[in-house]
């Protein structure tokens, strides 16, 4: 790992460590340069140039092994990953690099070194170039919608240009917009994909498209197939592409993990401004900005800070790009992560609670448990969509979940189910006459007051680690996904109260396990009230004897 003021940097490499690589990089800078346009924005159609940042970028990305390696004349790397701050054109950076990707003339691969040991750049055989937004909505917004203005006024006579498809006038190459969920079908020929945003790619589907496509770059051997992921810093605790590509980057930095195969780029500004004062404010800017801030708005940027309703830890990691919790957000994922503990198992018999959310078609259902005497919680049952099943054609399996709340009542002491009913209304009838009408409760998560007071009690269990849970990556997405609305209510010591919601009506990005899990807290607060599940030691001394 480099580490340079706020820019880190991965590069993993065994051997010519020490050289300076050849590279195409040159030739595909002099590419963009001379035939490509920007795209969407002020400078729309207007002659691509390069900024140093993005032209050394270029350099390494493209980085091919020497003529006397093994490799010679390969990639050196697979998988880049570029994460920059909000505003630096990264997105029309991935356009380009698609556009000389997909060009019949790109020099993108090596053919061969010269006299002077440099390589020989030639173009692409029946490229294939995915290109992955979060969502339907935003995927001509982003890189291939960029590609597609870019293509339009410098190259239009090469390329067939559709809404969701671009392609070689010869039929022989094209490249293709695949929102929100791609197949894994869709990156089987890949020579090249990008990834844009990934900080807002968190859902099961998004994330096991990316792993299915990431697989599938060795496919096209002879093409030298690639992958480049375009972010802006992601929020701690969301479970995204980017958060976990930035994790996975650090390992390879550690030497946890060995890959040789990585580029990563990170450009933030470092922690040594004073973010409590216009000058530090507008000093962090300048370095998170890089070469970028010769044609950015620095003192528009920096003045959001002043205003008093700003949302400072919002602005902290898009403009600074800074790993920064984002505040919206409902719960501290950071304090989340630290409350696993997955080598723990409720002995059978024991007495829990449980928390039931969720609807039929569209969100995700789940059905959380809580030991009343550790405060440990796990999820007992989570139903989401699969990736291969149609939206409009999907539904929760009711006979699973049926099977799952059997299972619960069969291996413990189930004292008592908190219930949200919506679309669910009959089952939970049907509970209610088969394990009693005392022990199933319908409780409804719409009326604000008392949901207010059971996320206050969640939300403190977590500050305070009272509550522990069993690590489940799908139950902490959940709960990272939950966004805060302030209600217009006050608790008794006069601190307003807040419910959570998604992100908006028809996210992908699920809250249902969350909800699940206040109901099953909520359960559990009662149970200790009516003096049901409890020993006489404190749940912490309890623990201790529990965990050893």
């Amino acid at each position: 790992m480099e580490v340079v003021g706020g820019i880190m940097t991965v590069l993993m490499a065994p051997a010519f460590e020490e050289l300076m690589w050849p590279s195409l990089g040159g030739q595909v800078c002099d590419f963009i340069e001379a035939f490509l346009v920007h795209g969407p924005g002020d400078l729309r159609g207007e002659p691509a140039r390069l900024d140093e940042e993005k032209r050394a970028l270029i350099y390494r990305m493209y980085e091919v092994f020497p003529a006397e390696h093994p490799q010679a004349g390969r990639r050196r790397f697979k998988r880049c990953c570029l994460s920059l701050r909000k505003g630096t054109a990264k997105t029309e950076l991935a356009a380009w690099l698609a556009a000389v990707e997909l060009h019949p003339e790109g020099p993108v691969r090596c053919d061969g070194f010269d006299a002077g040991g440099q390589p020989v750049g030639v173009g692409v055989l029946d490229p294939y170039v995915p290109m992955v937004a979060y969502t339907e909505e935003q995927s001509d917004e982003l890189a291939y919608g960029a590609l597609r203005v870019i293509l339009g006024y410098s190259l239009a006579d090469d390329f067939d240009i559709g809404i969701e498809r671009i392609m070689r006038r010869g039929g022989d190459g094209k490249a293709v917009s695949l929102a929100g969920a791609p197949e894994a079908r869709d990156g089987a020929r890949t020579t090249f994909q990008v990834f844009d945003e990934t900080h807002r790619m968190n859902t099961p589907r998004l994330k096991a498209a990316h792993r299915t496509m990431l697989a599938n770059v060795p496919k096209r051997f002879l093409a030298d197939a690639w992958s480049l992921e375009i972010t802006t810093a992601p929020a701690p605790g969301e479970g995204s592409i980017a958060e976990d590509t930035m994790e996975y980057a650090r390992q390879v930095a550690a030497g946890t993990i060995q890959d040789s195969r990585l580029f990563y780029f990170h450009r933030q500004a470092s922690d040594d401004h004073d973010l409590n004062t216009p000058e530090g404010v507008r000093a962090a800017v300048l370095e998170a900005s890089g070469p970028t801030a010769a044609w950015s708005d620095i003192d528009g940027i920096a003045e959001q800070w002043r205003d008093p309703t700003a949302d400072k830890t919002f602005l902290e990691r898009v403009w600074l790009n800074r790993v920064v919790r984002a505040s919206e957000r409902a719960f501290d994922m950071d304090v989340w992560r630290k409350l696993a503990d997955p080598g723990f198992e409720v002995p059978e018999g024991e007495v829990i609670v449980l928390g039931f959310d969720g609807g039929r078609w569209h969100d995700a259902t789940a059905l959380v448990g809580t030991h009343v005497l550790t405060g440990f919680q796990w999820v007992l049952g989570l139903w989401e969509r699969p990736t291969e099943v149609d939206l409009v054609n999907w539904e929760v399996p009711a006979d699973q979940v049926d099977e799952a709340v059997a299972e619960a009542f069969r291996k413990w002491d189930v004292w008592r189910m908190y219930c949200d009913p919506p679309y669910w209304e009959s089952t939970v009838s049907v509970w209610a006459g088969r394990y009693g009408a005392e022990r199933v409760v319908e409780w409804w998560t719409n009326r604000n007051k008392q949901m207010a007071y059971a996320i206050k009690a969640f939300n403190s269990a977590v500050q305070s680690e009272e509550l522990i849970h069993s690590g489940d990556p799908d139950y902490a997405r959940h709960v990272g996904n939950a966004v805060r609305k302030e209600l217009r209510l006050r608790d008794e010591d006069g601190q307003p109260l807040w419910t959570i919601y998604k992100e908006r009506p028809d996210s992908p990005f699920k809250i249902d396990a969350a909800m699940a899990g206040i109901l099953s807290w909520e359960a559990r607060n009662d149970a200790i009230t009516a003096g049901v599940g409890q020993r006489r030691q404190s749940v912490y001394e309890e623990r201790g004897l529990v965990y050893g």
